[in-house]
């Protein structure tokens, strides 16, 4: 395997699940968006990526107040809910503060309707350096969707500031972390994205999430 992805995980599910909930997570500017759009035109995934919550309540509430917060993870719960209802296979994003015990209890309610369906959680995580995350904060096709990242000097600043958070897992597994029980008890690819394209990335996890009959060996991690 590749030195830039890890994989686990893809043994205990069927190869052919009925129905999925693809998590990309990542920080910001990684690219989580972009490559959700691509698997989703390859695919019979359907893209829901965090700003199709954040853009329209920024909006009208502001960023960060009460009813914006109260109304966000309304939005997004009942998305997941009617997907879960209605056999829908989906990609959500988001940006995870692994150290944060009250991220990692979010995001155990935003999945829980996908599980009680029957269902099954993956998680896409990707990776980049600073550098090359600042780079793409300016991508044309970011800032087309995301009004809120045109402000470029708050943006970059925001992209350096979460760098105080643990937003990627380590590969050491030296640091524990409260995402650690719901990361092991679902497959997970970590990929550094620093030299690879949009289309590389998703056809990589495409890959891994549609692997082929024959290809039934436990993934190696490294």
């Amino acid at each position: 395997m590749s030195p830039n992805l890890v994989a686990r995980g893809r043994e205990r599910l069927g190869l052919w699940p009925t129905m999925r909930l693809l998590l990309i997570i990542g920080p910001p500017a990684v690219g989580k968006m972009s490559v959700g759009r691509e698997i989703a035109a390859r695919s019979d995934f359907g893209l829901f990526h965090n700003h199709h919550t954040i853009e329209p309540l920024v909006e009208v509430f502001g960023y960060g107040t009460a009813p914006f917060n109260v109304l966000n993870k309304e939005f997004r719960r009942r998305v997941i809910e009617e997907a879960a209802r209605n056999n829908v296979d989906l990609i959500f994003t988001l940006v995870w503060n692994l150290e944060d015990p009250a991220d990692a209890a979010y995001v155990e309610q935003l999945v829980a309707p996908f599980h009680e369906a029957g269902g099954e959680i993956w998680v896409l995580e990707l990776t980049a350096d600073l550098e090359t995350r600042l780079e793409r904060n300016r991508g044309e096709s970011r800032l087309a969707a995301k009004p809120t990242k045109r402000d470029l000097e708050w943006s970059d600043g925001n992209v350096r500031d979460m760098e105080a958070h643990q937003l990627n897992t380590d590969p050491t597994g030296s640091k524990p972390t409260p995402a650690d029980g719901f990361l092991t008890r679902n497959p997970l690819l970590r990929l550094d994205t620093r030299s690879l394209a949009v289309a590389e990335v998703a056809e990589i996890a495409l890959d891994w999430l549609n692997p082929a009959p024959e290809d039934t060996a436990t993934p190696q991690t490294g």
